[in-house]
């Protein structure tokens, strides 16, 4: 008899444990995300430390080939090693089929997969695909006007992610390969490079395959153009790539999202430009030494490439310490919602700009395009704001504290990692184990994301059924 039960205690526990388990994956899309994209980390670091994913065929070090795996899942692009001489044609393989993987998004992967093998989407995989495609779905409580998808075009919008994602590709590879051959790439070599180069602008990654990266093509304006092209259409996100294949030419039937993720996108990419020449035209190390197409091309290529594309043809190092708080600044808004690029998002900043508008107009509400934005979106917009601070704040004083580095220096770096661009002053390659420990996490924060991250933490809120008094504190 006690044989029995000793048989049946470790099954119970078993069954108790799986239980949790299941419970932890399913009570939220939110929870769901952060263990799917830290599974997928723990996986491409195991690919990545294989002999057979370095060019020399040895153990990449742990700290290194997990650096690599977050960069990659979390579409990211900074890095340790050098990408171009480091990996073998495998480990290639893996970091290109990573990055798509992080692009496209994990639920919105999972949702496609389901999509085709069932024909249909459950309501739970509509939910799940809804929360990737808008972080409003991530809170419990009313969702309303503010939904930039609706659950019954979550199908069209996965279809539409993934067909734009093969589209876009494959186009951008097309067009580059002969822009690599004419650029003096030899024609295997720009076989591959070019789907890779394609697939890191259209994700928002920027690592490049080769040696010297894209200062190769710095004259080379068609390869600039195609790779700015492509950043682009990553960062403003795959809700306004499916508003603009419904409704390209009725601008009126586009939603407030669309419209606010490509006036803020428009605008900021312009006026960076501007900041970046006017800061920069009499630096010799970067514009003093170019003419005026040069030094115009190349403002234009910074100012994008500082919202998520993480590519570069100046050195970061080489840019006055103005033009690096400008460039920490656009990094840190970053792309659209539910893209391949990072940041706080320019819808996010968009809704505070509106907001502090109306305040100041007297407005009793926040409008915008004859929509009233609700205060929910307003407090949410708030707190990615106040997260992403404090995790930009915490993770500089760090790594600030171990690598006793300029702290210019560490503040670029850590923006780069939180908002998943990929442009370095040269301090990542050069960190210590500890501190790219550090970087890692914020990389995987910024990527999963401020108001995921905190839903995930508060699933479990609880409603609360009496209204406590008023009292105004004096605020300003």
């Amino acid at each position: 008899m006690s044989g029995i039960v000793s048989a049946s205690s470790p099954r119970r526990t078993l069954r108790g444990v799986g239980r949790q388990v299941k419970h932890l994956v399913t009570s939220s899309p939110s929870r769901f995300a952060i263990i799917i994209f830290a599974s997928l980390i723990l996986l491409f670091t195991g690919l990545l430390s294989l002999p057979i994913a370095s060019a020399d065929r040895t153990v990449t070090p742990l700290s290194d080939a997990l650096f690599t795996a977050v960069s990659t899942i979390c579409v990211t692009g900074l890095a340790t090693v050098d990408m171009a001489a480091h990996w073998s044609p495998f480990g290639n393989a893996v970091i290109f089929v990573g990055v798509n993987i992080g692009g496209m998004g994990v639920l919105t992967l999972a949702s496609v997969m389901g999509l085709v093998i069932s024909k249909r989407l459950g309501l739970r995989a509509k939910l799940l695909a809804a929360g990737d495609t808008n972080p409003m779905r991530a809170h419990g409580g009313p969702v309303n006007e503010s939904q930039t998808v609706r659950l019954g075009e979550v199908g069209q919008l996965l279809t539409t992610v993934a067909l734009s994602t093969l589209v876009i590709e494959g186009t951008l590879a097309v067009l580059l390969y002969p822009a690599l051959l004419w650029a003096g790439i030899p024609p295997i070599a720009a076989l591959w490079e070019a789907p890779y180069y394609a697939a890191m602008a259209f994700t928002n990654t920027g690592f490049t395959p080769n040696a010297g990266g894209v200062t190769v093509f710095a004259d080379d304006y068609l390869v600039l153009t195609l790779l700015m092209t492509g950043v682009f259409l990553g960062s403003i996100g795959f809700p306004v790539i499916y508003t603009l294949i419904k409704h390209v030419w009725h601008v009126k039937r586009w939603s407030l999202h669309s419209k606010l993720t490509i006036i803020t996108t428009v605008l900021l990419f312009i006026v960076g430009a501007a900041v970046f020449l006017v800061l920069e035209f009499d630096n010799p190390r970067t514009f003093g030494s170019m003419d005026a197409g040069e030094t115009t091309m190349n403002a234009l290529f910074l100012s994008a490439m500082t919202r998520s594309g993480g590519f570069n043809v100046i050195d970061i190092a080489d840019l006055h310490g103005s033009s690096m708080l400008v460039g920490c600044m656009l990094m840190f808004v970053g792309g659209g919602s539910a893209s391949t690029a990072g940041g706080i998002k320019v819808t996010t900043l968009a809704v505070l700009a509106i907001a502090v508008w109306s305040e100041a107009k007297g407005r009793p509400s926040v409008e915008a395009f004859g929509r009233r934005i609700p205060s929910d979106v307003q407090r949410v917009a708030l707190s990615v704001v106040a997260w992403g601070a404090t995790i930009v704040a915490v993770s500089t004083v760090i790594i600030a504290q171990i690598t006793k580095a300029d702290i210019i220096d560490v503040l670029f770096d850590v923006i780069s990692a939180f908002a998943t661009v990929g442009l370095s002053s040269g301090l990542t390659a050069e960190l210590p184990d500890s501190a790219s420990y550090v970087l890692a996490v914020t990389i995987f924060m910024g990527r999963v994301g401020t108001v995921t991250l905190a839903a995930a933490v508060a699933a479990t809120s609880r409603s609360q059924l009496y209204s406590l008094p008023v009292e105004r504190p004096i605020v300003g």
